[in-house]
């Protein structure tokens, strides 16, 4: 089922520590929308609302639909504050976006054919090396996630940035800096099980 990525925000006029207490004390989390070429503005928004959008991994990939009082306007999320141990939303960042201008967003990276992996099956731990990654793009091309197939991973082999496939009008944002920035992104790495005949004919040499 798609959830509707839609927020109601407040526009408010305190701030400092008081009122940040306050508005915590009424279940409202403290923000700021800024960007597209506006003032910044400060905000409140409904904590079941947010918490609600918060168990959705896509949230923090998705354009969301912001209404500030009257006004509608599109944005993603670009940092969140939380409390220390508390599971509490202290405070977030939205950034207002525009259909004729590329955004930086982290997208979540999903793993496929792990269980036919030849690595896998000989005994190897695949080792997820990033749970997301930047992409760069327009707002209306933007995944909620990208899809990693590592179902001809041997032991040993990685699949790089550079090796993703990502959907049209989609860049990774590290590869803008050049070949040396690809990074592996999930491998297959040797456990003493995978590494069992080697490390056994050195002991039976060495006897000898």
């Amino acid at each position: 089922m798609t959830v509707e990525m839609t927020l109601d925000a407040h526009p408010r006029s305190e701030t400092g520590r008081g009122a940040m207490r306050r508005l915590r004390r009424a279940r409202r989390v403290p923000g700021i929308v800024y960007g597209a070429g506006k003032e910044p503005q400060p905000v409140a928004i409904d904590n079941d609302q947010l918490y609600r959008l918060l168990e959705e991994e896509s949230f923090f990939s998705s354009i969301l639909e912001l209404k500030i009082g009257s006004e509608k306007t599109q944005a993603i999320v670009k940092d969140m504050q939380r409390h220390p141990y508390k599971p509490l939303v202290q405070h977030i960042d939205l950034q207002r976006v525009q259909s004729d201008r590329k955004i930086f967003v982290q997208v979540p990276l999903h793993i496929h054919g792990e269980e036919v992996s030849p690595g896998v099956k000989k005994g190897g731990v695949l080792h997820h090396d990033m749970l997301d990654i930047e992409v760069v793009c327009y707002p209306q091309d933007l995944p909620t996630h990208i899809d990693v197939d590592v179902s001809k991973l041997d032991v040993g082999k990685a699949v790089h940035i550079s090796e993703l496939h990502l959907p049209s009008g989609v860049e990774s944002a590290a590869l803008q800096h050049g070949v040396g920035h690809d990074a592996p992104v999930v491998s297959v790495q040797a456990t003493r099980k995978t590494r069992g005949g080697d490390s056994g004919g050195e002991e039976s040499a060495e006897s000898e």
